[in-house]
């Protein structure tokens, strides 16, 4: 069975809006907001094979090489009790792959606030993006992408955390489509529970570095030990610096153990 009948029987037999895929593109993420801007619904989907012009957080470079990783972008339309959970959708994709990695028994953790570890290392990012008229929220871009096969993995001298691929992990190939089904499949079920507590006590579970001291810098701050307590309801991350005192941060990076 050929990629192209695979990719689209995987993607049909899903209750997804409209879908599309690109053999190459600069940016899913730009794609999936102008087809949001032109009406695209719910759960419209756009893949690409090979992307040249991806972004993650603060305007960091995400290059997918053909043949080897995932670029998806999802079009997402929050519900109007969703409005105040609007940082969960990160998780959303995070935790959809984190469960999908778990049925070939990879265990893999989210390092706050969009990175997905495999041993560690960084595997995938998440990057979403809003479409506002005004005030008014109309939807969100929920783009991430992952590194699947060996050929994904950037070199060591480009990265700022150290890199992995779900084959390194797993120590075989992977398809990279059925993966692909997997996540979406995680992802339309934790949906529904986006705005609840056991939306919260995942997120929670899948934390990376709970409990343990690990460098973190704010933004426009200088780096600093602190201890990992957990995440409060909207998404901020919760520690205890060196003084003892328990702060929530709702931006930032940690950008490594502490040891």
């Amino acid at each position: 069975m050929s990629e192209e009948i695979k990719r689209s029987q995987i993607l049909e037999s899903l209750p997804l809006g409209s879908w599309q895929f690109h053999a190459k593109v600069g940016s899913t993420n730009d794609l999936a907001l102008d087809w949001a801007r032109a009406g695209a619904g719910d759960w419209s989907l756009v893949l690409a094979d090979e992307q040249s012009s991806g972004r993650g957080r603060g305007k960091r470079q995400w290059v997918t090489r053909p043949g080897s990783a995932l670029a998806m972008s999802l079009v997402l339309r929050p519900h109007p009790d969703e409005a105040d959970h609007i940082p969960r959708f990160t998780a959303l994709a995070a935790l959809g792959l984190i469960r999908a990695l778990a049925r070939w028994d990879l265990r893999a953790e989210l390092k706050w606030p969009n990175d997905v570890l495999l041993g560690g290392k960084k595997a995938a990012g998440v990057l979403v993006e809003a479409d506002w008229q005004g005030k008014a929220l109309q939807a969100l871009v929920v783009g991430m992408g992952v590194n699947v096969l060996a050929g994904s993995v950037p070199a060591a001298d480009l990265t700022r955390y150290p890199a992995t691929c779900v084959a390194n992990a797993l120590g075989c190939p992977v398809d990279r489509w059925e993966l692909l089904g997997y996540i979406l499949e995680e992802m339309l079920a934790l949906r529904g529970v986006l705005t609840e507590q056991t939306f919260l006590d995942a997120w929670n579970n899948a934390l990376a570095f709970r409990g343990e001291w690990v460098w973190f810098r704010a933004p426009g701050g200088e780096a600093q030990q602190v201890s990992l307590t957990g995440l409060g309801p909207g998404g901020g991350l919760i520690y205890e610096n060196k003084r003892g005192e328990m702060v929530t941060a709702v931006a930032g990076e940690i950008l490594m153990a502490y040891n």
